[in-house]
């Protein structure tokens, strides 16, 4: 049977892999001073944003990767009264930590403010608003230097950067002289929490450097695991804290923060969620327990990736 011809999305996992995304139709395409920034119809998720040939976020299912980056730091903190925000540019992180009625101050840091501009204009599903936001500063620079010049203590720091490619912006955004800049920044019982690249068996490098170089600044740093359809593999978050312990918190203590704060329900976390996200399978546990590379600014740990497909 005749089928019409569709454009594909090629994104490449390694120089051996990669996966195809079905495109309806092509939004934008632009080259900024920092990365390659394409945004593209799909025809499974929907709205999806790559940089530098990397899948960012989609549309249907946004709401998993932002979930888990926000609200557990947050719920994990007593009183979250201010947030720090390295990277988010589409704006949905913001989004999510504003929902915590607790949350009085978000300073939102991306460095290329032509993200911030075009997820303004064409991605307001993401946003929703936030930018607006009384509580919300958001700034175009780096995040990094923002934190090495603004001697501020937040209670919760959310690291929502892409992966550490090569000539990137965000490599230097990965190793431990950062991760102690950032516990610096951090308020007494002060919480973190970032995303650290894919859990599969094949490919759990950047995951596993990452949770051994928070190890060696934080003393209790859990990581976490979660499915993402559009990234078709399992992938890795690491929460960190001056303190608190996550699998201290049960399941109903979850969700009564979360009811006491006015944080609507969520489409994917919850008490229940919390707990099930911390059970890693026994291949990643045995992974990770082994010695890993700390990443270091002289010794930075790159990803591979090939930019852009138009």
């Amino acid at each position: 049977m005749a089928t019409k011809k569709r454009r594909w999305y090629t994104e490449y996992f390694s120089p051996y892999s990669a996966l195809m995304h079905g495109i309806d139709k092509w939004l934008l395409s632009e080259v900024t001073p920092y990365q390659h920034l394409e945004l593209v119809m799909t025809h499974d998720f929907g709205k999806s944003l790559f940089l530098d040939g990397k899948l960012q976020s989609s549309q249907a299912d946004e709401f998993i990767y932002h979930d888990i980056l926000v609200h557990p730091a947050l719920v994990l903190h007593p009183e979250p009264k201010s947030v720090c925000i390295i990277g988010g540019g589409e704006g949905a992180t913001l989004r999510e930590a504003l929902k915590h009625s607790t949350v009085q101050r978000a300073v939102m840091i991306d460095i290329d403010q032509r993200v911030i501009d075009i997820a303004k204009a064409f991605l307001p599903e993401w946003h929703q608003g936030s930018f607006e936001d009384r509580r919300a500063q958001v700034l175009a620079m780096d995040g990094r230097r923002y934190l090495e010049e603004n001697e501020q203590r937040f209670d919760c720091i959310i690291i929502d950067i892409s992966e550490p490619v090569e000539e990137g912006p965000a490599y230097k955004l990965f190793t431990r002289q950062f991760y102690q800049l950032v516990s610096q920044r951090l308020a007494e019982d002060g919480t973190i929490c970032l995303q650290a690249g894919s859990a599969s068996p094949k490919d759990h490098l950047c995951f596993a450097s990452v949770l051994q170089t928070l190890k060696t600044v934080f003393p209790v740093v859990t990581p976490m695991t979660v499915s993402i359809p559009s990234f078709t593999l399992p992938w890795g978050f690491c929460l960190a804290s001056k303190g608190p312990d996550p699998k201290a918190l049960a399941t109903a203590e979850v969700d009564r923060r979360l009811a006491a704060r006015g944080v609507p329900p969520l489409g994917f976390y919850d008490g229940e969620c919390h707990e099930s996200l911390m059970r890693l399978p026994r291949y990643l546990r045995q992974a990770l327990a082994a010695p890993a590379q700390s990443i270091e600014d002289d010794k930075p740990l790159f990803t591979f990736t090939v930019q852009g497909n138009n």
